[in-house]
């Protein structure tokens, strides 16, 4: 891949909301890898008959900040400005319409990313649509699609979230800290909000407790869906070296072409919520070590470098188009 994957980043649309994305907060992952692709040259080719796949580089996150409307009922703005940008590289470029868009890419890590395809159906039927909220039961195809990971940079950095201390030193069994966003996570605060001494379960975490610190201090570290799928949880439980604990449903996890997620993580059904503490703490001493040590080996995949490395999540994100593209056939006049 590495050696001969080249991708075209079409040049229509103008900053803010094209070339352009929030590098920190909770859609970074969106901001970062459009901001690579725009500088960088690892991947980029100028000559889009080189070109293995062809890039839209527009911003759902930018779109909501300025074309959304507080209260409104509906994201026809936002809809209909990715079809009329489709609508102009398919006139002024022969690449869309030869494949009908199926080696084309869009990356968003919005809420409203899938739905938002959704106004160009050969963009949601064909497409690479590489997403944070990869909902198979919301039209998300891991055939063709790509999970995007959340990750939630509050200053931009990753400085400081990175590591933890060795298991023998982690004095709480499990953790979670967040909103009653969705019905996993009403279920949850239900059967465990702050019920438990093992079973750290809170809605807002008092003031003397320090959020990293629980997370570096737990064996594992529960990750609930909200109101979508993806939970920057289950990055920030990573860093910490923290066994993800994954509660979801219809959730397709990132890079699981290639990572076996059940090798360093848990994966606990929405019903046996009731039994976290008894699934977690029949997890034998032997097996925890295996899995903690596993999460210390996938970490690297999951960091954002500024110039991107090897192996690292800008590489991964790459490497799952990669592996789409391969599963295409185009014809040969095309």
């Amino acid at each position: 891949m590495e050696r001969v994957f080249k991708i075209y980043v079409y040049e229509e649309g103008e900053a803010p909301i094209f070339h352009n994305g929030p590098c920190r907060s909770i859609y970074s992952t969106e901001g970062r890898f459009i901001n690579e692709m725009e500088i960088g040259n690892r991947f980029r080719t100028r000559d889009p008959n080189k070109a293995h796949v062809y890039f839209m580089p527009f911003s759902v996150v930018v779109m909501v900040q300025y074309l959304y409307e507080q209260g409104a009922n509906d994201m026809n703005a936002i809809g209909y400005t990715i079809a009329d940008y489709v609508d102009t590289i398919s006139r002024k470029h022969p690449y869309w319409n030869r494949s009908l868009g199926s080696d084309h890419f869009m990356l968003s890590c919005h809420d409203w990313g899938p739905y938002s395809s959704s106004y160009v159906p050969l963009l949601f039927k064909n497409s690479i649509r590489v997403l944070c909220n990869a909902n198979t039961s919301e039209g998300f195809n891991p055939l063709k699609d790509a999970a995007l990971p959340e990750i939630n940079l509050k200053t931009g950095e990753i400085t400081g979230l990175l590591g933890g201390p060795p298991p023998s030193e982690r004095s709480v069994l499990a953790f979670f800290a967040g909103g009653s966003h969705g019905h996993i996570r009403h279920l949850l605060f239900d059967q465990w909000k702050e019920k438990d001494p093992d079973i750290r379960v809170y809605e807002k975490l008092p003031s003397h407790i320090s959020y990293e610190w629980m997370l570096k201090n737990s064996k594992f570290c529960l990750c609930p869906s909200g109101y979508e799928v993806a939970s920057p949880r289950v990055v920030e439980a990573i860093y910490a070296e923290c066994v993800p604990v994954l509660i979801s449903d219809s959730y397709v996890l990132p890079f699981s072409d290639v990572l076996n997620w059940k090798k360093f993580s848990v994966v606990v059904a929405v019903e046996d919520i009731g039994n976290i503490k008894k699934i977690l703490m029949g997890i034998s001493e032997a097996k925890y070590m295996k899995m903690q040590k596993r999460v210390k080996q996938v970490q690297r995949h999951f960091v954002v470098n500024g110039p991107p490395k090897r192996y690292d999540l800008f590489h991964m994100l790459v490497h799952s188009v990669w592996l789409r593209r391969l599963n295409l056939r185009l014809h040969a006049s095309m």
